[in-house]
């Protein structure tokens, strides 16, 4: 019998929930020695990332979001709305490295944070359709619209809702990071420590709004969360190429191991368990969107470092 109705794969080995558990902190270790070297702004950037992921996970978790988290080594809370703790960590490093990627560009605020949360969707979008089927998150589609939605539901199984979230929370946390870091007072150490939990507070009450009074006005006018996830990224992926063309070009800097590590590791190792698992088989066309997002990921980081390298020439 399989664990959760309509999903026809059983849990995974015994050793992927801890070998992905290891591998998460090996990589917020290596930005947290990366981000110690560059200073307390940094530093405070990379723990509030921390801080947020684990917050919004247990908020969502708590509040009957429709997902339940599988059982990971470390974990946050009362079964079953407990959260894994290196699930925090994944958010803390996508958006630490993301941002390490557009401040090395020199673009304005808003470009900024807009191909940050481009970076970060793109991570997201390889890894959640394995990471579902691998159990180490369960969507309830039994209460949502129907057992027979668990794999074929909006994208391969995962809510659209879900995406449109990811693009609030990266592009909230990285723009009132930045807004801020610009305050007179952010030359005194304390502000630059308080800043990122000012910047979780801001964006919590720019989330409940985004995602609840603004999305259920919206429904009114029959915009979908569909449609709302494929209006931001348009959105953003104008405002990235428009502060892309206005960067400042004295300023790039080189850009860190972790930059590629980081995206590297999210994309092939969850494309590795997509087909030793044998997801690939289920369905040609989600096959087809995951190879092509890994793609979508090297050619975007290969053009960014390739443009900054010529522009340090």
């Amino acid at each position: 019998m399989m664990p959760f109705a309509g999903m026809p794969y059983g849990y995974p080995p015994a050793y992927c929930y801890p070998l992905t558990e290891g591998c998460m902190y090996i990589l917020f270790a290596l930005c947290f020695f990366h981000a110690w070297k560059k200073g307390v702004s940094t530093m405070a950037y990379l723990i509030g990332g921390l801080g947020f992921g684990l917050l919004l996970e247990y908020v969502n978790v708590a509040t009957s979001a429709g997902y339940i988290y599988g059982e990971f080594g470390v974990m946050f809370g009362n079964h079953p709305n407990d959260i894994p703790l290196c699930i925090g960590m994944g958010w803390a490093v996508i958006m630490y490295t993301a941002r390490l990627v557009s401040d090395a560009a020199g673009l304005p605020l808003w470009g900024a944070a807009a191909l940050d949360t481009l970076l970060a969707i793109n991570i997201d979008l390889s890894m959640d359709v394995t990471a579902y089927r691998l159990h180490m998150w369960h969507w309830d589609w039994e209460h949502r619209a129907g057992i027979e939605h668990s794999l074929t539901g909006q994208w391969f199984g995962i809510p659209y809702g879900n995406f449109y979230g990811w693009l609030l929370v990266v592009f909230f946390y990285s723009s009132f990071s930045r807004l801020l870091e610009r305050a007179k007072v952010a030359k005194y150490k304390s502000w630059k420590i308080v800043t990122p939990l000012l910047a979780i507070l801001a964006s919590q009450v720019a989330l409940y709004i985004a995602l609840f009074p603004l999305s259920d006005w919206l429904k009114r006018f029959g915009v979908t969360s569909a449609h709302r996830l494929v209006a931001l990224l348009i959105l953003f992926s104008v405002i990235a190429v428009l502060g892309w063309r206005r960067r400042q070009k004295g300023r790039q800097e080189n850009l860190p191991v972790v930059t590629w590590l980081v995206p590297g590791w999210f994309h092939l190792y969850f494309l590795a368990w997509f087909f030793l698992a044998g997801f690939y088989l289920e369905n040609p066309v989600m096959t087809y969107w995951t190879i092509a997002n890994l793609i979508a990921g090297i050619v975007i980081h290969i053009l960014l470092f390739r443009a900054l390298r010529r522009t340090q020439a």
